[in-house]
């Protein structure tokens, strides 16, 4: 089978990990259906990806909180994918969050609870109609709660363990599920923050390992430099890490 034979649906398209990810997949000839809120402001991503790769490129309006609106999404696609990348979520802003309920509620419905019900219902279409791969985006954030993040860490905490989950239900079958956990990246979502440039990627070279990682069948990928630095982080006492800074 072909990439051109293997149709790519990308939810969160509008965000720069996500539009890395469809240059990366489209340059190997993966037709995309780009998926997201407001999705008219994919246009110039259509065009772009369609004229600079010369591959079938489509946006579908997507909201994944809508619930029940799910199936029926999956069904309005014009094409089963074969591939489900899923870079769907929201930072929040943790001062605001920890004490607002609602605040809250949204920061764990986007990046938990709405993405692994989506996903649990594609996953078993998937498997049915022959397989393929699930790229689940997470954060590094949910390997150990601290101060800075503990509402959005908590999140992509519990769609790191569901995706988990999912891999295991899945394996041995046609069906690939890949954890990514992703440190600090240069997007629209940490413009504005003070990031550390030996700890933070460009979107595009970081998408591109990617999806070499799932090309290779990879069940978790991490940067190297994130995965030794939380190996740290997730391995210090309590006592000590109560002292951090981190």
């Amino acid at each position: 089978m072909t990439p051109a034979d293997r149709p790519a649906l990308i939810l969160g398209a509008r965000s720069g990990i996500a539009r890395g990810i469809a240059a990366a997949l489209a340059k190997r000839g993966h037709p995309l259906m780009l998926a997201a809120r407001r999705a008219g402001e994919l246009d110039s991503d259509v065009s772009d990806l369609s004229i600079r790769y010369n591959c079938t490129v489509t946006a579908h309006e997507f909201d994944v909180l809508d619930l029940d609106g799910h199936a029926g999404f999956l069904d309005s696609l014009p094409a089963t994918p074969s591939i489900i990348i899923c870079a769907i979520g929201v930072l929040g802003d943790q001062e605001r969050d920890a004490g607002d309920a609602q605040a809250t509620k949204l920061v764990v419905d986007s990046n938990y609870l709405a993405p692994c019900l989506f996903l649990e219902q594609a996953a078993s279409r998937m498997a049915q109609s022959g397989g393929g791969s699930i790229v689940a985006i997470g954060s590094v954030a949910g390997d150990r709660g601290r101060a800075k993040n503990y509402v959005y860490g908590s999140a992509k905490a519990g769609f790191a363990t569901y995706i988990s989950g999912l891999r295991q239900k899945y394996a041995g079958s046609d069906l690939h599920v890949m954890t990514v956990k992703p440190g600090f990246v240069r997007t629209a979502m940490t413009e504005g923050m003070d990031l550390p440039g030996p700890l933070t990627s460009d979107a595009e070279p970081f998408a591109e390992r990617v999806v070499s990682a799932m090309e290779k069948g990879r069940q978790v990928y991490s940067d190297l430099r994130w995965r030794a630095l939380m190996a740290v982080i997730t391995h210090l006492p309590e006592r000590i890490f109560m002292k951090t800074k981190f």
